[in-house]
Parts: C-alpha cells; sequence; structure tokens
C-alpha cells in the first residue's frame, strides 16, 4: 500500500468516526440505515470517494456508532436491538445520579472489545475455519438452542407483587405469559415482513427498519413518557468505580456473549451478552455494564470483521450485506488495514464519549425530559415515514404494541427478537415452504 492510498484511508476512517458518532446520538437511526442510504449516494456519485477507502469509511462509522450509541439508549431510553439489556442497569446509574459513569464504563468495555479482537487474530485465522464448518451443517439446531434457553429462562417468575397470596399469583403469571405472548407475536410478524413486501420496492432494503423501530425505540420511549420519570442531578465523576479484577470479568463475559452474537444469525449483542452472563455467574451491575460494551462492539464490528479474515470471510451482519456486492478482501494486508481502522476509530469515539455525554446531561437537565423524549418520539415517526412510507408507520406501530408488552409486564425485551429468530430456524430447517403454505403467505 502507498502512502497517498494510506493518507486516504486514514482520512476516511476519521470522516467516519465523525459522521458516525454524531449521527449515533439520533434515536432510533441505525447505522445500517444510514450506510444503505450513503452507499445509494457513492454509487450515484462514486467521485466522492475512492474504491480503497470505502470500507475503511463504513467500518468507522460502524465502530463509532456501536460506541456511542449507548448514550441516548441509556438517557432517552431508545435502544436498539443489541442494546436493551444495558439499558436497565444504565438507566438505574442515572436515576441514581451516576449516569456519566454508567456510559463511559459501556465506552471502557467497547475499548475492551477492540483489544480482544486484536489478540483474537490468530484464532479468527486458524480456529474459526474449522467452527464455520461445523456450524454451517447444524445452524438451525444451533439457534433452536437458543430459543429454547430464551422459553426456559423465562420460568420460574415472579416479581414479588401483591399483598396476598392470589396476587402474587396473578403477577408471577402475567409475567411469564406475557413473555411468551411477546414471543408469539413477534414471531407471527417475523412471518409476514420476511415474507412480503411492505414499504416501497425502491426501499425494501429497509423494509425490518420500522419493525425494529417499534420494537426497541418507540416502546421504550413511550414506557419512558408514561413513567414520569423525573431524571435526578448527575454527577459527572473524575474516576469510574471498576479495578482491573472487574474489568477483566466484564471482558471475558462480553466476548464470549458478542461471539455467540457475531457468528449464529439473528443472535443480537444483547441476547448474547445476557447468556454469556448466566454463564459466567455474574451479579455485578459494574461487570455488566461493561460486559454489554463489550458484547455490543463485538457483536457488530467483530462479525463485520469476519469478513476480512481471508480465510474465513464469514457473511455476518447487516453491513457486510452492504459492502460485499462492491468489494470483497483477498489478502492479509486487507485484514490488517481494516483492524488498524477499528483500534484508531475505537480511540476517536472513545474520547468523543466524554463532551457527547457531557452535552447529553445538559440537555436533560435543561430540557423538561418528557419534552425530549416527545421530540425523540417525533423523529422515530418521522424517520420511518421519510424511509419507508406510511405503510412502514403501520408497521412501527404494530411492533410498538407488541414492545409495550414486555415493557409493561417487565417481562425480557429478548422475546421480541422471535421476528427474526424464529423464522430462521424454520427456513434452515427445510419447513418454510410448508410453514407458508399453511399460513396462505406462498
Amino acid at each position: 500500500m502507498d502512502s497517498m492510498a494510506a493518507l486516504q484511508i486514514l482520512i476516511y476512517t476519521i470522516l467516519g468516526t465523525l459522521i458516525g458518532g454524531v449521527l449515533s446520538m439520533l434515536p432510533a437511526l441505525h447505522i445500517f440505515n444510514v450506510s444503505g442510504i450513503a452507499l445509494l449516494i457513492w454509487m450515484r456519485w462514486p467521485f466522492l470517494m475512492s474504491e480503497i477507502a470505502l470500507p475503511a469509511f463504513f467500518m468507522s462509522m460502524l465502530v463509532a456508532w456501536a460506541n456511542i450509541n449507548t448514550i441516548p439508549s441509556m438517557f432517552i431510553g431508545a435502544p436498539d436491538e443489541s442494546a436493551v439489556f444495558v439499558v436497565l442497569p444504565g438507566q438505574k446509574y442515572m436515576l441514581q445520579g451516576r449516569g456519566f459513569e454508567a456510559s463511559i464504563l459501556t465506552g471502557v468495555g467497547s475499548l475492551g472489545a477492540i483489544f480482544m479482537m486484536a489478540i483474537l487474530t490468530p484464532f479468527l485465522f486458524y480456529t474459526m475455519p474449522a467452527i464455520k464448518n461445523i456450524r454451517s451443517q447444524n445452524l438451525a439446531w444451533i439457534m433452536l438452542l437458543f430459543i429454547i434457553y430464551m422459553l426456559m429462562s423465562e420460568w420460574p417468575k415472579g416479581s414479588g407483587l401483591g399483598r396476598t397470596v392470589w396476587e402474587r399469583f396473578k403477577w408471577a403469571w402475567a409475567n411469564l405469559v406475557s413473555g411468551l405472548t411477546t414471543f408469539v407475536l413477534s414471531a407471527f410478524l417475523g412471518f409476514i415482513i420476511l415474507n412480503r413486501t411492505m414499504v416501497p420496492l425502491d426501499m425494501s432494503f429497509q423494509g425490518i427498519m420500522p419493525v425494529f423501530v417499534g420494537l426497541f425505540a418507540v416502546a421504550g420511549i413511550i414506557q419512558n413518557l408514561v413513567s414520569k420519570q423525573e431524571v435526578p442531578p448527575q454527577h459527572e465523576s473524575k474516576s469510574i468505580d471498576v479495578d482491573y479484577r472487574l474489568l477483566g470479568k466484564g471482558i471475558f463475559a462480553g466476548t464470549i456473549g458478542g461471539g455467540l452474537a457475531a457468528t449464529v444469525p439473528a443472535v443480537t449483542g444483547g441476547i448474547g451478552g445476557i447468556i454469556a452472563g448466566h454463564a459466567t455467574g455474574q451479579r455485578d451491575d459494574r461487570i455488566f455494564v461493561v460486559s454489554q460494551g463489550v458484547s455490543k462492539t463485538i457483536y457488530y464490528v467483530g462479525a463485520f470483521l469476519l469478513f476480512f479474515v481471508p480465510t474465513l470471510q464469514l457473511s455476518r451482519g447487516g453491513m457486510t450485506i452492504i459492502l460485499k456486492p462492491l468489494f470483497t478482501p483477498y489478502t492479509s494486508q486487507e485484514y490488517c488495514t481494516i483492524l488498524a481502522v477499528i483500534m484508531i476509530s475505537g480511540a476517536i469515539s472513545f474520547l468523543m464519549m466524554f463532551p457527547l455525554t457531557r452535552w447529553t446531561i445538559r440537555l436533560i437537565t435543561h430540557v423538561d425530559y418528557h419534552w425530549i423524549l416527545y421530540g425523540a418520539l417525533a423523529l422515530c415517526f418521522a424517520i420511518v415515514w421519510g424511509l419507508t412510507g406510511w405503510m412502514g408507520v403501520f408497521l412501527m406501530t404494530v411492533a410498538t404494541g407488541i414492545g409495550l408488552i414486555p415493557a409493561f409486564y417487565h417481562s425480557r425485551k429478548s422475546n421480541c427478537m422471535a421476528v427474526l429468530l424464529v423464522w430462521m430456524v424454520i427456513s434452515m430447517s427445510g419447513h418454510g415452504p410448508a410453514v407458508l403454505r399453511f399460513f396462505h403467505l406462498d
């Protein structure tokens, strides 16, 4: 690689990080949607960016988004599917006036994820190809095990609400049934949207976006609006309450969770993170917040990084789907280059977290928190309507109704991921056509 190419890559790495960092602050705006639109713009005017800098630009945007998107998820309550588990402990910190500390803890977790991706490079080159061969032959069973775990982990449930035995019994079953209901309704919604184009054809690549916005972002915003929760003054701490032992545990758990999510289709960083937390027996909120920062970064960035491993070229993640028709990596040098892009972008986006978190804290301190939520709700509507029209708004509304079930009955939001998981298991097991005929969707 000559010096001019290296300079272009560096420039677009910095530019992608800055753009991704700023866009990450907008609730409900997913980086995959932004990248799809950016790709259409580049294809229309290719002189805007050289082809060699294209992977670096998209990777840097993804790194910044995986890191910084935690801020609106935590303070405004509009998470994506991989952040739903960090929101509860994060908002718990926020209600204690420690939101700044929680935000930086997730940033530290993201740095830990980048460190793990670097040191696991030999594993990716020499061991992952063998694992890929085993995985590809048993993928339907592996995903089915995730579904079984998700459902079984809902039992036993009970929030302990109620003064009498009957009231406690009623709330325990309401909690359990709401989780199973969310799972079933999400699965039916997935059958429809994954087999019918319900948005304008020129925006068909955004077809599932309204559903995810409704399930996670809008449902979370409405939950916060109904709760009428006031945000206490936030303390901008000079240090974070974590030592090397707790940090190591968080990175270890998050690497397991993120690794599962990055290699198994339809399993998000949130699901992988919660499974890893259970498997490693972590109970400390600090470990949990750090592990979710690790898991989210490995889920998004690590899945895209696997595409650049020449002995693997695993096509996982939305960014790979977007870039693959235009670029295919072949050499170890391309892998090393993109790994350097991740490190540079990770360092810059971590430093960006400090001023952006402070700005968000000042915003929610000086502006009525509920007006911010109304603004976020309006932004969700505008994005969905602008990209997918009124049918997208309709899908978002239906998905919001499903997403509110776990919000108000305190069951797991991860059950909403049945919108992808169930159909993919059915399709990969070869029973897809029969199921479509049964529901008259063929």
